[in-house]
């Protein structure tokens, strides 16, 4: 994982990103239990191009490092990783806001819990639901923390079935 925080860092030094931050499973582990995971996926915020094929100049320089495709990721060490720019307000505002972690000694950035449970909110997968719960559970984030993202990101009808249907609450 220190050699994926080393090429993030090093690739908004680069200019090859402006920003990151680790979310999805993986981000989840800071906040709860281990979860499986079979992939990394950092959300990044990219240079203005007026290129269709806006992730090129990562794939190239992790390629002149010796990173290559595989599949959807690029594989760095032993982690698949998926680069996934920024998407909508929601994700762009979760990858601003980012706290800094520190990984046998490199910083990385990594998408807080409440922004984590209000994207798994959004996408709605029986999975997301469950890393909602989860993050509840582990007390990373608060019933009231949700309703406030929630409302903020047009998402306050899904947070209130998530809840009449998981938390039993009206």
């Amino acid at each position: 994982m220190k050699e994926i925080a080393d090429l993030l860092n090093e690739m908004c030094r680069t200019g090859i990103i402006k920003k990151y931050a680790i979310f999805g499973a993986v981000a989840q582990m800071r906040y709860t239990e281990a979860v499986v995971t079979m992939d990394l996926d950092i959300l990044i915020a990219i240079p203005d191009t007026d290129s269709l094929a806006i992730l090129r100049p990562i794939y190239e320089y992790c390629a002149r490092k010796g990173y290559k495709p595989e599949g959807e990721a690029i594989r760095i060490g032993i982690w698949p990783v998926q680069f996934i720019p920024t998407f909508d307000d929601l994700s762009r505002e979760a990858m601003d806001c980012a706290e800094e972690a520190d990984l046998d000694g490199v910083f990385v950035r990594v998408v807080k819990a409440d922004y984590l449970a209000a994207m798994a909110l959004k996408v709605g997968r029986a999975k997301d639901k469950t890393r909602i719960l989860a993050l509840l559970e582990a007390n990373a984030v608060t019933t009231e923390e949700m309703g406030n993202i929630a409302m903020k990101h047009n998402l306050a009808k899904e947070w209130k079935q998530f809840k009449e249907k998981l938390l039993d609450e009206n």
